[in-house]
């Protein structure tokens, strides 16, 4: 009586945030969690979540980033200035939204994807 009829037994579970909740929507596959659009087959690109500058550029381990605007870096009173270089950056796992860097002044960052853009 509980059963949802099995619906949802064949279909993948999202590759951006990994619930299992997603419904076909035209030939595409939609997650009602985050709203990540993916076609079936193409979820095994990548193993997590897509991570994406500000301007939509797709961010790798070890890729360089700008920062786009002066931050206020917390436990640190010297300020993150806009253009500052971030080199080697790490992703940091299962999110898409927090980068890992040093800056040539600051060491140990976690950083907003939204702040910056790939150089």
């Amino acid at each position: 009586m509980g059963d949802n009829g099995g619906m949802n037994d064949t279909l993948p579970d999202c590759p951006r945030c990994g619930q299992g909740d997603t419904y076909p929507d035209g030939t595409l596959l939609v997650c009602p969690h985050c709203a990540h659009e993916w076609a079936p087959g193409s979820e095994n690109e990548s193993d997590g979540p897509e991570v994406r500058d500000s301007n939509g550029n797709p961010l790798a381990a070890g890729d360089t980033v700008v920062v786009i605007k002066d931050l206020k870096v917390k436990g640190s009173s010297i300020p993150l200035k806009q253009g500052t270089v971030i080199r080697n950056i790490r992703l940091v796992d299962g999110d898409a939204e927090h980068i890992e860097g040093h800056s040539d002044r600051i060491k140990g960052l976690v950083l907003k994807t939204c702040f910056l853009r790939k150089a």
